[in-house]
This record gives C-alpha cells, sequence and structure tokens, in this order.
C-alpha cells in the first residue's frame, strides 16, 4: 500500500510542478485560455487526445468490452473516423480561420465568423457550454471517486472530493499552459498502462487453452461482432450508437481550442499522426482489456455485473491487481485519474473562458483589464468545479446503479450535439448564417435530453432510440435545422474564407 501512495505522491508533484513551471508564461488571457498560440504537435496531439478520452476510456470503454465483448470495437472504428475528420478536413481550415480573427475561444470564433451584431450568439454558446461543461465534469468527478474506492478501498466521497481539489490547484496556476503539457504526462501514462495491461493479461493464460473457446462457453455471442443474437434491428441500433460516439471529435470545443493553441498549419500535418495512431492503439486496447478481464476474473454462469461492477467497470482495477505486481499497480492508478483529471481541466478551462471573457467581458464589461478578467476567470472556474461537484454527489447518492460509461456519454453528447454541426457548417458551408447556427445549437441542446429521457420511453420504437443513444439523432437534427433554418433566412452577404 505504502508503494501506491509513493507513486501517487509522485504523480501529483509532477502536476503540480507543470502548474508551477506553466504560472511563469501566463502573461495575458490569450496564454490564459490558449497558451499563446505557440504549442508544438505532440502537446497538441496528446492533449486532445487524452481530453477527447476521459475516464470513459479507462473505466467505461474497458468495462463495455467486458460486457458486449468484440462489438465494443465499433466503438474504436467510430472514435478513429471522427478523429480522423477532424485532423485532416477540419483543423487546417479552422486553425487559419481562427487566426485571421485572432479568436481565443469558440464562441470568438463563432461571432466572428457571421460578423454578429448582437449578443444573442455568445449568450446561446456560452450557457450551452456552461451547462453540458457541468454534466460532464461532474461525471468525471464520480469517476475519480470510483478509481479510488477501486484501487484503494477509500470512501467514494472522500476520493471524488480529493480529486477535485488537485485538478483545481494546476488549472488556477498555469491556465491551459498547465493543462495542456499535463495532458501530455497523463497521456503517456494512459498509452503505457493501455499498452501493457492487455500483453501481460495474454501471456497470463496457459498457452493450452483456447481463449476464443473459453469466452464462447461464458458468453456464446461474445465473439460476434453483431453482439449477442447476430445482426438484426435492435443489435444495428446498437452499432449505430456506439460508432456515433465519435461525431463529437468533429467540433467539441474542449477539443477544437488544441487547433487554436497549435503554433501554425504544418504542425497540425505532423500532430495528425499522433493524434489516430494514439486512437487506435489506446481504445483498442481498452476493450481488449475488457475482454481479457471478463475471461481472467469471471466463470461460467456468473452475472459479470455482480463480479465487475455496474457496466463491468471496475474490470481494469481488479485486473490489474490479480495479474501485475504491486509496483505497477501505482501506475495504474495514475494512469486513471491522468484519464479522468486531463479531461476536467480542458473542461473547466474552456468554460470558465466562455462565460468570463465571451459573456462578462464581451457583453458587460468590455473595458476590463487583463489583470481582472484573469482573476475573475478563476473564481468562474472555482463555481463552475464545485457546481459538478454537488451533481456528482447528487447523482451518487441517487442512481447507485449509474455506469460510468453512459454518465459520461450524456455529457458529451450534449456539449458534441450543440457544437459539432455548427462548427462543421461554419467551416464547409460559406452560406450558413447565425440564425442558422443558433437555431443548430439550440436544437442540438435541447435534442440530448429529449432523446435520452423522452422518445427512449415510448412503447415499440423507445428501445431502438434507447440503444442507439442521444447523440447520434440529435446531431443530425441539429444539422438538418441549422441547414433550413439558413436556407429560410440566408445573410445578406457570404462570408468567405
Amino acid at each position: 500500500m505504502i508503494t501506491k501512495y509513493v507513486i501517487l505522491f509522485l504523480y501529483f508533484f509532477i502536476l503540480f510542478l507543470i502548474g508551477y513551471f506553466a504560472s511563469k508564461q501566463i502573461k495575458n488571457t490569450k496564454d490564459y485560455y490558449v497558451g499563446g498560440k505557440k504549442l508544438g504537435y505532440w502537446v497538441v496531439a496528446f492533449s486532445a487526445r487524452a481530453t477527447g478520452e476521459s475516464a470513459w476510456l479507462l473505466l467505461g470503454l474497458t468495462g463495455l468490452g467486458a460486457m458486449v465483448g468484440i462489438s465494443a470495437f465499433w466503438v474504436v472504428l467510430g472514435e478513429v473516423i471522427g478523429v480522423s475528420i477532424s485532423w485532416f478536413f477540419m483543423a487546417e481550415k479552422f486553425k487559419r480561420i481562427t487566426d485571421k480573427y485572432d479568436s481565443v475561444t469558440i464562441p470568438d470564433y463563432l461571432v466572428s465568423r457571421f460578423k454578429s451584431t448582437s449578443h444573442t450568439l455568445r449568450i446561446v454558446a456560452a450557457t450551452a457550454l456552461s451547462v453540458f461543461v457541468i454534466i460532464y465534469v461532474s461525471a468525471q468527478i464520480d469517476a475519480t471517486g470510483s478509481a479510488f474506492e477501486s484501487f484503494l478501498g477509500w470512501n467514494y466521497f472522500m476520493g471524488a472530493i480529493l480529486g477535485f481539489f488537485i485538478v483545481l490547484a494546476y488549472i488556477f496556476t498555469g491556465g491551459f499552459i498547465a493543462v495542456a503539457w499535463s495532458d501530455l504526462f497523463q497521456g503517456l501514462i494512459m498509452l503505457f498502462g493501455l499498452i501493457l495491461l492487455p500483453i501481460v493479461a495474454y501471456f497470463s493464460i496457459s498457452s493450452d487453452i483456447s481463449i476464443a473457446q473459453e469466452l464462447t462457453k461464458l458468453a456464446p455471442d461474445f465473439l460476434n461482432i453483431w453482439g449477442a443474437g447476430g445482426f438484426n434491428l435492435l443489435n444495428f441500433f446498437t452499432i449505430l450508437g456506439f460508432a456515433f460516439i465519435g461525431l463529437g471529435f468533429m467540433g467539441s470545443p474542449q477539443l477544437f481550442i488544441r487547433f487554436m493553441s497549435i503554433k501554425n498549419v504544418s504542425e497540425i500535418k505532423k500532430g495528425r499522426w499522433v493524434a489516430i495512431i494514439f486512437t487506435i492503439i489506446t481504445d483498442s486496447c481498452a476493450v481488449l482489456i475488457g475482454i481479457y478481464g471478463r475471461y481472467l476474473l469471471t466463470s461460467l454462469g456468473d452475472n459479470p455485473e455482480e463480479i465487475l461492477g455496474n457496466g463491468a467497470q471496475n474490470v481494469l482495477p481488479l485486473l490489474v491487481e490479480k495479474i501485475m505486481p504491486l509496483t505497477l499497480i501505482g501506475i495504474y492508478i495514475a494512469a486513471v485519474l491522468s484519464a479522468i483529471m486531463s479531461t476536467i481541466d480542458s473542461l473547466l478551462v474552456v468554460a470558465s473562458s466562455a462565460i468570463s471573457r465571451d459573456f462578462y467581458q464581451q457583453i458587460f464589461k468590455p473595458n476590463k483589464t487583463e489583470t481582472a478578467l484573469a482573476k475573475i476567470s478563476r473564481i468562474i472556474t472555482l463555481v463552475l468545479a464545485i457546481l459538478a461537484l454537488i451533481i456528482a454527489m447528487i447523482v451518487a447518492a441517487l442512481s447507485p446503479t449509474r455506469t460510468i460509461f453512459w454518465f459520461v456519454m450524456f455529457g458529451w453528447s450534449g456539449i458534441a450535439a450543440t457544437f459539432c454541426p455548427t462548427i462543421i457548417l461554419s467551416i464547409f458551408w460559406d452560406k450558413f448564417s447565425e440564425k442558422g447556427a443558433i437555431a443548430s445549437m439550440i436544437t442540438g441542446f435541447l435534442s440530448v435530453p429529449l432523446f435520452k429521457f423522452g422518445l427512449g420511453s415510448l412503447d415499440n420504437i423507445g428501445i431502438y432510440f434507447e440503444n442507439m443513444g442521444e447523440l447520434g439523432p440529435s446531431f443530425i437534427l441539429a444539422i438538418v435545422v441549422g441547414v433550413l433554418v439558413t436556407l429560410f433566412f440566408p445573410k445578406d452577404k457570404i462570408n468567405r474564407i
């Protein structure tokens, strides 16, 4: 146990050092929000991927692999496609546009892109971002408590609160620069841990045993790519839901802010391969960890959730405890916390910048000094974090059967459905109007809870919406509404880039 705590102490100490040295580079709000737009491709690529994955990768996707088997690889496919489209087809143009407008936030970019003369666009963007960021961060805090509980036997609430304070500490000191460099450090830990565990698991199984046959005994459809029962309409909608997860990489503010922060377009060309390879390796390894964990930790006739937790979300910590030496267990605690904290810090910086700069300064206090704005940003970061902590505690108390996978996915879907359709249309369609953008964002914002809590309860067809999830249909509906409103209310001048 002492070894675990020593490794954790070193991990947290490095994070604090990153925050301290990053604070020395903060000269203005551009430095605080986007690292002065001078970061290299390794930092940006790892930061984008670490932020995009979160606790969902190490606890949620591993659990999904343990529950459904190889059909979880549809998630991997969806993510690789989404990451590839964002880096190959969107990043360069987005970087050029935001540099032209000197944008430092996503609402900044949207207002400049549409030459907005009112505050409506800023208000809608900042409000939507704040609401779903709080939900998304609360899911990550929830995962922090679960991680400390699983690995160290701590009280859930104590672990969640500790993780909350650690993240706040280095965000407060170093802003986006601290976030980006800590993401690089944490991304490397995640990569190492995810690659090593399935390799050790594979070699811990006797060569005389056919893993495929044993897995089929545990669950007959475990190795069926279409899921239990083979190809049918319900499984098709489930697979669509898995693949649609990748849509969130095509415009989510916490990810696209990285494209603003990179030094130049040539760095994007290098970083795209780092991001894609990272995604393929980490996501595939996460699914394999779940599959090997199901074999090594459960027996014929067992209910996997009784042993591996709700949604099998404890499969990684249990597998680590079973097959890894004590020294490496501490590394895996750090890996899980890295996935969680790299997402929390990014989300909080993005949301606080939207409220402080895009709402408070641009609408109410345009003459606010850089120093005063930086102070206000820190206060807003604290308020948002406290709200997220409160929600996480309430959800933990009211829903003990929740799963990290779907809790995280709701927040992810809300941000993605609100912003991705608007970002996509604004980049690729010159005629896209401000009214179309506002309508698209509002549609995406409202559709996520509608599809999550409303249509899923309908008789006969509800189960298909439930299995497909809320992101895909909300995303499609937001694009359709954005296009239709633009056609009905075209802008007077085409803003060509």
